[in-house]
């Protein structure tokens, strides 16, 4: 994929707030501190697009990127956290619910879990719900670059089976681009032939 444009469009706290031209779009969701913002700024070849903190959490919004006039990567707020609020999680779970389940232009939800770690309760949860959903869902192993090429098979095996699941699962680093065109060539796939 060649990213011709990639802007930040918007910050959404409400539906009301969404997009509503009818741009198709990709999802990321996971974990707080998983490398969301670092994977979607590696993906658009960007250094600091999508806001990268070293407080993990930060992202409390719906953010909306334009890419290429063509297409939106949203970047969802991170779960799991636990300076979050009860009512800050609630309300973050009803904006999800309602994104997944109502958003007719959501192609794909790239869920994030950390390849150095078995998926954690919270992992198999949401992606326990996103199948319930029926969500179409590609499942990225992030930091890769942390492990070597052996471990990061057993740990795509060991995700694969805590998970139980059919969807796809792809390897990726944000450090040295691992994962990234396999990941590109899945999205695309996606967005042209939803």
């Amino acid at each position: 994929m060649k990213i011709r444009s990639a802007v930040f469009e918007l910050g959404a706290v409400k539906p009301a707030q969404w997009p509503a031209d009818g741009l198709p779009e990709i999802a990321f969701i996971g974990r707080s501190n998983v490398g969301k913002s670092s994977l979607i700024n590696k993906l658009l070849g960007r250094k600091s697009l999508a806001r990268v903190s070293g407080t993990p959490g930060k992202t409390r919004e719906t953010n909306f990127y334009r890419i290429n006039e063509k297409f939106r990567l949203v970047d969802l707020p991170g779960y799991g956290y636990a300076t979050v609020s009860k009512t800050e999680r609630t309300r973050f779970q009803k904006m999800l619910e309602t994104y997944l389940t109502e958003r007719t232009v959501l192609r794909r939800v790239v869920q994030l879990v950390d390849i150095r770690h078995p998926p954690s309760a919270m992992d198999v949860a949401v992606h326990e719900w996103l199948l319930a959903l029926d969500a179409p869902v590609l499942v990225v192993a992030t930091k890769s670059d942390k492990l070597s090429k052996s471990a990061v098979v057993k740990s795509l095996g060991m995700i694969r089976t805590t998970l139980s699941t059919p969807a796809e699962l792809i390897a990726t680093s944000a450090e040295t681009g691992s994962g990234i065109a396999e990941v590109w060539a899945y999205l695309d796939s996606q967005l042209n032939h939803p």
